[in-house]
């Protein structure tokens, strides 16, 4: 089995995913490999004080990117979770960004 920090590689900051906050939704970019019920065990033994509720997932493709004076490159597809946790429970590590 995968390590928890191997499935859940880092959260995802941005003015949108902080406002999902409010509403019990956390955005982390998880292994590309990694299906619901490992992501939902990974949160569970990275934030034992949190039940997760629902995790959706999706890919993100990877976007041709110029690499110099024009040599054409892509960068790396992704896979990102949404994490809805039950209600009145919240991560306290997004709670300053």
């Amino acid at each position: 089995m995968k390590d928890a920090y191997s499935i859940i590689k880092r959260p995802i900051v941005t003015e949108k995913s902080m406002g999902a906050t409010g509403i019990g939704k956390y955005v982390f970019e998880v292994d590309i490999n990694a299906n619901k019920i490992e992501i939902a065990g990974a949160m569970k033994k990275l934030f034992p004080q949190v039940d997760v509720a629902k995790v959706n997932t999706l890919r993100v493709k990877g976007k041709l990117r110029r690499m110099g004076r024009g040599t054409p490159g892509m960068t790396a597809a992704w896979k990102k979770a949404y994490i809805t946790l039950k209600p009145g429970q919240r991560i306290e590590m997004f709670e300053g960004a």
